[in-house]
C-alpha cells in the first residue's frame, strides 16, 4: 500500500490494466459461448436431391429470397428442410484465447515501452566494480543468481504464448492428419492393405535374414573355439612327443 499510495499514476495504471483484462476475459468467454449451443441451417435441394443452397437460420430473409430466385428460380420448385446439430463448448479454444491474447498484448505494449524507453535514453549497462571472480563461491552463488535473474517476465511470457500456440495446433494438425489418414484409407483400401503385407513381408524377411546370420555366426565361433581347442592341445602335447623321442634314441643305438 505505501508503494502505491507513494505512486499514484501507477495505482491508476494497474486498476485500468486489471479492468481491461477483466473486460477482455468476458468478451473472449462470451465469444467462445456464442458459439456453443444448438445450431440450425436450411437446406434448398432441388428434385434430385442435390444440395443447391445453405444458410444459417430457420427462415431465409427476403435479401436472401430475391438472390436465390434470381439465381435459381421460383423456390416453389426447390424443397426445404432444417438440420440442427449441437456444438459443445470450445474449451480448447477459450483456454488458448484466454490465456494467450492477454499474455501477448502484454508482451507487445511491454516491448514497445522497452523500445521506446531504449531510443530515447540508451541501454543501461552494468557497473564495472560489481564483476566477481567466477571461480569464488560468491561468483558461483552469483552465476546462478544471475541465471535466474535472467529470467525475466518476458521469457516467462514468451514460453506461456509458445505452449497455448502449440496446445491449440497441435491438436488441430493431428485431428487433420488423421481425418485425410481415415478418408485416405476408406478411399484406396487395397493399396493400404497391398503396402501394410508388403511391410510385414519385407520385416519378416530382415528378421529371417538376421536370424540365418547370427546362427551363421555363432556356428562359426563354435568351430573357432573347437579348432583352437585342437591347437592348444597339439601344442601341449608336441613337447611331450619329442621328449619321449630324445630319451628313446640312445637306447636303441646301443
Amino acid at each position: 500500500m505505501e508503494f502505491f499510495e507513494s505512486r499514484h499514476h501507477l495505482k491508476l495504471v494497474l486498476s485500468l490494466t486489471v479492468l481491461f483484462l477483466l473486460i477482455l476475459e468476458i468478451l473472449i468467454y462470451i465469444t467462445a459461448a456464442s458459439q456453443a449451443g444448438q445450431r440450425t441451417r436450411l437446406i434448398i435441394t432441388n428434385g434430385e436431391g442435390q444440395k443447391v443452397y445453405e444458410t444459417p437460420g430457420s427462415t431465409l430473409s427476403s435479401y436472401e429470397k430475391m438472390v436465390f430466385e434470381t439465381t435459381f428460380g421460383p423456390l416453389e420448385r426447390y424443397r426445404m428442410h432444417l438440420q440442427s446439430e449441437e456444438r459443445p463448448f470450445p474449451f480448447r479454444a477459450w483456454l488458448s484465447a484466454a490465456v494467450g491474447i492477454p499474455i501477448g498484448l502484454i508482451l507487445i505494449i511491454a516491448f514497445a515501452i522497452k523500445a521506446f524507453l531504449n531510443l530515447l535514453y540508451g541501454d543501461v549497462e552494468r557497473p564495472e566494480g560489481e564483476s566477481v571472480s567466477p571461480g569464488s563461491p560468491e561468483g558461483r552463488f552469483g552465476s546462478l543468481f544471475e541465471l535466474f535473474r535472467g529470467i525475466s517476465v518476458f521469457h516467462v511470457g514468451v514460453l506461456v504464448v509458445v505452449g497455448v500456440i502449440l496446445f491449440w495446433m497441435v491438436p488441430n494438425v493431428l485431428g487433420d492428419f488423421g481425418r485425410v489418414a481415415w478418408d485416405f484409407f476408406k478411399e484406396y483400401k487395397i493399396l493400404v492393405f497391398g503396402g501394410a503385407l508388403f511391410m510385414a513381408g519385407v520385416l519378416i524377411w530382415i528378421i529371417y535374414l538376421r536370424y540365418r546370420l547370427s546362427k551363421q555366426v555363432l556356428q562359426n565361433q563354435v568351430e573357432i573355439e573347437r579348432l583352437r581347442l585342437e591347437y592348444h592341445r597339439a601344442c601341449e602335447d608336441r613337447p611331450l612327443e619329442l621328449l619321449a623321442a630324445s630319451h628313446s634314441e640312445p637306447r636303441s643305438e646301443a
